[in-house]
């Protein structure tokens, strides 16, 4: 596993700074040529034009949250083969593009150092980004952040001071050009949004992803936004379209006119932050493929190999040598709008992701996000890429075609007899009659556990008013079905006896997890309200049998210490399968196991399975730090808000707290909380 590093700014900057390069500083000017002033339109309508993709790929990247985001979308949603084309093709597009963003830089030095050497000073910012990023994500992400800045405050004070200067004469013939003109300059600059999901490939290493992920997003779409509007309306406001038409300087030559030689050099200094920041996020993304590749058995395994500062060293390597390649043999600058194809072939293909995945039923596709408007944005969105596919014409047609064949030669001759899954399509398959892939719905169940639990789960409230029943000798586990289903009964209209059959055919089809001596039936049954639990502990040995489905369902007698049936309600799979995550991930836990057996009573039972983050126990008195709340009734504590009081032990008694309970010195709190309210209590109560 790669590791979580990235926060929130980092996704903004790298989502930011792959976006405002080339799209900004160049494009704008042969935009102007096909449109005219209404290039400021054209850049709206393609902001808009890029929802469908980017809508989906949140949901994807939330729910799946893995290194190489549109290769292992493509791979789970419509299997290894076309992943491997979407591998390999997504992979060299992206290298084209870190090259041309390379060279790109060339344009604007040439401003000033026209014998510069480009290519070899090319080659070093590629070798200097790729030795940055073998040290680690963290710390390209604050270069990101660093060159982001800078750019920004560049660009704000570039529009700040440019909209007093426009002059309303050059935005007269406004639709001159014709809708045609507009919609064809739409698609041309259609390019200059999409750096903003590249992120996504780089999903695993951040934390928070649900929430960081979209939210990341957002702002940097919204800000990119902002500054191609107003920056093109500076443009066309300042120059004449005489010469902003063709300009591939256009940023640069509105800054002099401005404010002379010193405008064009601190916009210069900008468009070269863009070009490293798109390198720098670009090199970051385009090494998670053959990573992502390499686990599936798609490449050769070396290059799945982690450094001890957790980043896959000979896929970086093996990106910036071919980086390396292609800017010493090739032109980038022509042939990265040819990767642009390839890369509308994958936004269309992610649309339809989307769809097999909600449609293949699978519970454990669980998104923080879910893409509005399902399933028309992504048909709208599979029909806008083929269309503006077609609009490109032959040669990028045959590009595109160019690496399905490669990827598909790949996949025959070396990656098909090492892969031994199938994508979410058959699961789709298997409801009309056919087959279905197991392997990847226990998959996403490893995800979930990783993702962890949502704000809104109740796990420790589930928790906290569960039944206990705590054994004394050796049980038999259909003797405990028994006990338990005339428990959960209470809440639903269904009898005991149907209960009991449910959770013993559980067993039977292999659907009962045991893991660390703890068995943990489960089920989801119509018309129940809320979740419930019955935590059942014997130290002696409690003997199950049941069907394992690693060995072909073979029954099989085990003997385990704890017994957990979990009871959800029918309408919510996604949240049940994340409570029976956290229950896999306490147990899994060193100090469980400890702290299982050395439970005094029902409460210190309960405590042990509590989420470590999200509970807290405070012993009044016991130090400096809680004796100011002796004396002080429960309404006057100020306890963070999202945080609860859920019982209270005084000498050998269990209390349920009342706003006018008063704490005396000895008392022993149990608190829940989100983890937020739960670091600020532990913060204070530690001091």
């Amino acid at each position: 596993m790669l590791k979580k590093q990235l926060k929130l700014l980092d996704v903004y900057a790298i989502s930011t700074g792959t976006t405002l390069s080339g799209g900004f500083f160049l494009l704008p000017g042969l935009a102007a040529e096909q449109a005219g002033p209404a290039m400021i339109l054209a850049y709206m309508i393609a902001a808009i034009a890029t929802l469908p993709a980017t809508f989906s790929k949140i949901e994807l990247a939330t729910a799946m949250p893995r290194a190489a985001g549109i290769y292992y979308f493509i791979d789970r949603s419509l299997g290894p083969m076309i992943g491997t084309i979407a591998g390999i093709g997504t992979w060299m597009a992206l290298i084209l593009k870190i090259a041309f963003a390379l060279i790109g830089m060339g344009a604007y030095l040439e401003i000033f150092y026209s014998d510069l050497p480009i290519v070899p000073i090319a080659i070093s910012f590629a070798i200097l980004i790729g030795g940055l990023n073998i040290v680690g994500a963290k710390k390209s992400g604050k270069l990101q952040v660093i060159l982001v800045t800078g750019l920004l405050i560049i660009l704000v004070g570039f529009i700040s001071l440019g909209i007093p200067e426009l002059n309303q004469v050059h935005f007269k013939n406004f639709f001159n050009a014709g809708s045609s003109s507009i919609f064809a300059t739409a698609g041309l600059v259609y390019f200059s949004y999409v750096g903003v999901m590249k992120v996504v490939g780089l999903s695993e290493e951040v934390k928070n992803p649900e929430r960081n992920i979209p939210l990341g997003i957002y702002l940097s779409l919204g800000t990119v936004f902002l500054i191609y509007v107003l920056g093109t309306i500076i443009m066309v406001g300042v120059l004449p379209m005489s010469e902003l038409s063709g300009n591939l300087t256009p940023v640069a030559s509105t800054a002099k006119k401005l404010f002379g030689n010193t405008g064009a050099i601190l916009v210069t200094i900008a468009a070269l932050l863009a070009f490293v920041s798109v390198a720098n996020a670009g090199t970051m993304s385009a090494s998670r493929y053959p990573l992502a590749m390499s686990r599936d058995k798609i490449f050769p395994n070396f290059f799945n190999k982690i450094n001890k500062r957790g980043t896959p060293t000979l896929a970086i390597v093996s990106t910036v040598s071919i980086i390396i390649l292609i800017l010493v043999v090739f032109n980038p600058l022509k042939i990265a709008k040819l990767a642009s194809s390839f890369q509308l072939m994958m936004f269309g293909l992610v649309c339809l992701a989307v769809i097999i995945m909600r449609e293949s039923k699978i519970d454990s596709y669980d998104p923080g996000f879910k893409s509005p408007f399902y399933p028309y944005l992504q048909i709208i969105g599979m029909i806008s890429s083929v269309a503006l596919i077609v609009v490109m014409g032959w040669l990028p047609i045959i590009f595109i075609l160019s690496f399905v064949i490669l990827g598909t030669i790949w996949y025959w001759n070396y990656a098909k007899d090492k892969v031994i899954r199938n994508g979410a399509i058959y699961h789709i398959f298997e409801r009309l009659g056919k087959a279905r892939y197991g392997g990847l719905d226990t998959e996403l169940r490893g995800i979930l556990k990783e993702k962890g639990l949502r704000a809104d789960d109740p796990f420790d409230h589930i928790i906290a008013r569960s039944h206990v029943i705590d054994l004394k000798q050796k049980s038999e586990f259909n003797d405990l079905v028994d006990i338990a289903s005339q428990w959960f009964c209470k809440f639903v209209n269904h009898t005991s006896e149907e209960i009991s059959k449910l959770f013993l055919e559980g067993t039977r089809i292999g659907a009962t997890p045991v893991t660390h001596d703890i068995a943990l039936p489960h089920l989801r049954l119509k018309g129940f309200k809320r979740t419930e639990i019955v935590l059942v502990r014997c130290i002696d040995g409690v003997h199950i049998k049941l069907n394992n489905p690693l060995t072909d369902f073979k029954e099989e007698d085990e003997i385990v210490k704890a017994v957990f049936f979990l009871v959800s309600p029918e309408s919510d799979p996604a949240q049940h399968l994340r409570i029976l995550a956290q229950i896999a991930e306490r147990v899994d836990q060193e100090s469980f196991n400890g702290d299982w057996i050395n439970a005094k009573d029902d409460h210190q039972i309960r405590e042990a399975i509590l989420n470590e983050e999200r509970y807290m126990l405070l012993e009044v008195g016991k130090d400096n730090s809680s004796e100011n709340i002796i004396g002080k009734q429960v309404i006057d504590l100020n306890i963070p808000e999202g945080c609860l009081i859920i019982w209270l032990r005084r000498d050998d008694k269990i209390i349920v707290p009342r706003g006018n309970t008063m704490i005396n010195k000895g008392d022993r709190l149990t608190i829940i909380g989100d983890q937020a309210g739960m670091k600020k209590l532990k913060e204070k109560f530690s001091a």
